[in-house]
């Protein structure tokens, strides 16, 4: 986790009712992030692996890997937090609100949230992509009328872009509708006028705003409600999923292959098919 670990408090206050899995410890890049806060609260080891501090001591006053020592540095920096992780031989690792892209998911499966419906697809290729707002901004620019939260297995990262929300489908959440008070003409228009490269403080423009407003009610109604379930039918080893990255969902002889799965905020779990045919 990086920041505020509200999506961590979830996960682990959903262990009381559902002790499928058990937290080892807890990892941040940062020292204003409430991971020993919630480490004590729960009675978890917190260990800070500062990734500001580390690529300063390289010479590099930004995290940004726009260039090839940067993304250097992102390895080395993964390669001691492997370090760490080592002695507590983890089976599984849960990216709860943790910022940095690392290729720790490389070496054991790396449960993410990812705020947008991942399912949606435009020319075979996921629509709504990409870091922070850009999935819910693709999402409203595109005439969409409602969002989901999906859970990936993430994958690793080489800099190429798009690879890391390439992963399984474990399970999407019910719809969050997209309430706009703006037309979408007037945003697109916003978009054009913004510059190549993002600012340090962000856009703060109108589209980032409405972005960021939906962004916190996927977080209470997306997140929330199928972050926590999906983590624990991992644990259960009621998924898997092969080479291709096709995925299965079920026990022993209830195993089917689907798409993904809709959880819903009554419990329910909803099995999506590709086809008619892997349905039956």
């Amino acid at each position: 986790m990086s920041g505020s670990g509200t999506n961590a408090e979830k996960l682990l206050e959903s262990l009381k009712n559902s002790p499928t899995w058990e937290a080892a410890l807890i990892l941040t890049d940062n020292p204003q992030s409430r991971a020993f806060e919630i480490g004590q609260r729960f009675k978890i080891p917190a260990i800070l692996h500062d990734i500001r501090r580390f690529y300063a001591d390289k010479g590099e006053k930004s995290i940004a890997l726009i260039n090839e020592k940067r993304r250097t540095i992102r390895e080395e920096w993964t390669e001691e937090m492997r370090k760490i992780l080592k002695p507590f031989r983890v089976d599984f690792g849960i990216l709860a609100g943790f910022v940095p892209l690392t290729n720790i998911c490389a070496d054991f499966p790396c449960l993410n949230v990812h705020p947008g419906d991942l399912t949606i697809e435009e020319n075979g290729h996921r629509l709504l992509v990409g870091l922070h707002t850009i999935p819910i901004e693709t999402a409203i620019l595109a005439g969409h009328k409602q969002l989901r939260s999906s859970v990936i297995v993430a994958q690793p990262y080489t800099g190429r872009g798009g690879e890391m929300d390439s992963g399984p489908i474990l399970g999407i959440s019910e719809p969050v509708p997209i309430n706009l008070n703006i037309d979408i003409e007037r945003l697109c228009e916003i978009r054009k006028k913004r510059p190549l490269q993002k600012p340090a403080g962000g856009y703060k423009d109108a589209l980032e705003e409405i972005a960021k407003e939906h962004q916190e009610k996927l977080k209470i109604f997306g997140d929330w409600t199928v972050f926590p379930p999906v983590v624990a039918d991992f644990a259960k080893g009621l998924f898997s999923y092969d080479e291709d990255n096709n995925l299965y969902y079920g026990a022993n002889s209830q195993l089917k292959k689907i798409k993904t799965v809709i959880y819903h905020a009554n419990g329910e779990r909803e099995p999506l098919y590709k086809n008619k045919e892997e349905e039956k």
